[in-house]
């Protein structure tokens, strides 16, 4: 059986700045400053898949579908805003995992969190 991608994922989600974590709708969820959601953990909460959902840049969302659908996918009730959805129950690149959460981060946190990433 694969190891459980939850421990890696959290890893990334909590590293950037002022991030916490609560379960929201039953699943572990990360929020920048306690209040907006950036990624959120889906094990098997809509469908028979494991992986989450993120915060996406403007036209990620349906470039990443349309280009490789076994790996990506639009999550129910936030694809609509071009939110990601991305599998964990395939080959993961945890390099590219890690870009695709910062990019959420980047995406909710504001300006004064997002420089803090910057600095050297």
């Amino acid at each position: 059986m694969p190891e459980d991608p939850l421990p890696r994922l959290r890893e990334l989600c909590t590293a950037l700045p002022e991030t916490s974590e609560r379960l929201s709708h039953g699943e572990p969820t990360w929020f920048v400053r306690g209040k907006k959601t950036f990624v959120t953990y889906s094990d098997h909460h809509h469908d028979d898949r494991l992986g989450f959902w993120c915060a996406a840049p403007p036209g990620a969302q349906e470039a990443l579908v349309a280009a490789e659908p076994n790996r990506f996918f639009r999550p129910p009730y936030v694809g609509h805003r071009g939110w990601l959805g991305v599998y964990l129950d395939v080959p993961v690149d945890w390099a590219e995992i890690g870009e695709i959460v910062t990019d959420a981060y980047r995406m909710i946190a504001p300006e004064t969190l997002i420089a803090r990433l910057d600095e050297p």
